[in-house]
């Protein structure tokens, strides 16, 4: 069967409104105290992806280099996220998850899997392979860095 490039861009654009209802569905009764939507963003970005500059986070973020840089600093003062210093670039630092944020994290995540263990409790082998194997394919094709 053949799609076109037009179908599958009208798809994706789909998918991704699809992924945002479902990731606020996932998340919206999270016990997240003190943490803002946007903080929390960063945390779980660090989760999948650090350590990271700040300019790398405020990039993907779409947040300015100074909102990420007082986000941060607030996230490090509650003893979340840690900062870095390059060996090699004195000038260059790094963020990733302090003990803690992992902690904090790893809690939230645990909550998000039941969720998600609901959502696929009826699904038969075949189609958790299906789901699967597309998340292989859309990430080797449309999300690889």
């Amino acid at each position: 069967m053949m799609v076109s490039k037009e179908t599958l861009f009208e798809q994706l654009v789909s998918l991704i409104a699809s992924s945002h209802q479902l990731h606020y569905e996932m998340t919206k009764d999270l016990p997240k105290d003190d943490i803002t939507p946007l903080q929390y963003e960063i945390l779980e970005f660090l989760l999948v992806k650090q350590p990271i500059t700040l300019s790398e986070l405020s990039e993907c973020k779409g947040i300015s280099l100074p909102n990420t840089s007082r986000e941060v600093k607030k996230l490090t003062d509650k003893g979340l996220c840690e900062k870095l210093d390059d060996a090699g670039d004195r000038r260059k630092q790094y963020i990733r998850l302090s003990a803690g944020g992992e902690a904090r994290m790893n809690e939230w995540m645990a909550h998000m899997k039941q969720l998600f263990l609901q959502k696929v409790e009826g699904a038969q082998d075949a189609e958790l392979a299906q789901i699967s194997e597309a998340i292989g394919v859309l990430k080797a094709t449309l999300l690889r860095d």
